[in-house]
């Protein structure tokens, strides 16, 4: 009788914005001082650069796995994955191209906690907007970890794309190279717009996804190529026809993912651009019919394997929390006994920036707030 209360007072505490804002607090503060941290290795790098690249590992994931442990531990969002066991054995022992699927505004995450759970977290690589190289924490992180931007012009892109991927070739960690092949997340006015682009170039339309973009993916197979192994194409998809959003995961809630994983050969991967594209669209027609699949049955094809939370990231988190709240609740106490009404009303209006802050990041990752990148027609 008393385990309920308990439960109900946890629950009614991760739901409070004052929780929120500490959290915020605790991943943007550990960031920036990550960061500063990042900025002096830059010498190490002409003197040795892959003992810099394995510094910027370990301070990448120093970042990144906090938002996994809001994810695996305050939220306790689960993930049941279905793969083959043979797969499964040389997960995290190898580079590979992660294809994700892109419907959902924390798809990015669970692909973040695919990362953590076989060890590859710290190394995983995206190719991102270059717009985001010039954010803090998570922007600057990712330019030490050299993550590949791009600018979303094709022209401008091949180059600049190709050279960043051929510097990942002689890597002293194994990574993932993360890729929604869509290019941008789901909606409907995409997927109305995408399926008229596949109308008109006589491709099969797709119930579950946008249209791939096949020039970049070309583009990444090629340039990994005796580099990454394999291919993980990869499908998302939460119980209940549950849409989870990060304020629900801040707010821990409960969800529970479902990932299914096929491990393909890279060498399997057609090498002419014409019959690579073919092979992608294939590929897409394949994961539309898994998600059919999962909406008749609840479940993915094919057995599960356990694959269990590390306790790294909850370990980091606390440390980060304890570290950087104990300053802060000083300050505070400080605040509160010096009753100066300047000083007072002039944290309150910080604290009240910070929150309009916290609900700008958190609103980013909201599915109408997503890039307009994709709702014109365009056949590249």
């Amino acid at each position: 009788m008393g385990v309920v209360p308990v439960m109900d007072l946890l629950q009614l505490l991760k739901s409070q914005f004052l929780c929120h804002l500490i959290i915020c607090y605790v991943f943007l503060a550990s960031g920036l001082i990550i960061n500063l941290l990042q900025l002096c290795t830059l010498p190490l790098w002409l003197v040795n650069k892959q003992l810099a690249r394995r510094i910027n590992c370990r301070l990448a994931y120093s970042i990144s796995s906090q938002m996994v442990a809001v994810l695996e531990w305050w939220s306790g969002t689960e993930c049941t994955l279905y793969t083959d066991p043979k797969s499964h054995l040389l997960y995290g022992n190898e580079n590979a191209i992660v294809i994700l699927n892109h419907n959902f505004e924390i798809d990015f995450l669970c692909g973040w906690t695919f990362c953590e759970r076989f060890g590859v977290l710290g190394s995983s690589k995206v190719l991102a907007k270059k717009e985001l190289a010039y954010v803090p924490v998570i922007g600057w992180m990712w330019y030490f970890l050299e993550i590949v931007f791009c600018k979303r012009k094709w022209e401008e892109d091949r180059k600049t794309v190709a050279q960043s991927l051929q510097n990942l070739r002689d890597y002293p960690e194994n990574f993932w190279f993360l890729l929604h092949c869509e290019g941008t997340r789901f909606t409907a006015q995409k997927h109305q717009i995408s399926m008229q682009v596949a109308e008109s170039k006589g491709l099969p339309k797709l119930k579950y996804h946008l249209l791939p973009r096949t020039k970049g993916f070309w583009v990444t197979v090629q340039n990994l190529r005796g580099a990454a192994a394999a291919i993980y194409d990869s499908t998302l998809n939460f119980r209940n026809n549950e849409c989870p959003t990060l304020l629900g995961v801040l707010s821990g809630k409960k969800y529970h993912a479902d990932l299914y994983v096929r491990r393909i050969p890279l060498e399997s991967v057609p090498e002419d651009e014409a019959e690579c594209a073919a092979w992608l669209h294939k590929l897409y027609q394949e994961k539309d019919s898994f998600q059919e699949h999962y909406a008749q049955s609840g479940c993915f094809p094919g057995p599960t394997v356990s694959s269990q939370r590390r306790p790294w990231a909850l370990i980091n988190w606390l440390c980060w929390s304890a570290l950087l709240c104990y300053p802060l609740g000083l300050l505070l106490a400080h605040l509160v006994s010096s009753g100066s009404l300047l000083t007072i009303l002039a944290s309150m209006a910080l604290c009240s920036a910070a929150s309009v802050g916290v609900r700008w990041m958190i609103g980013q990752t909201e599915i109408e707030k997503s890039s307009s990148y994709g709702n014109k027609a365009s056949l590249s």
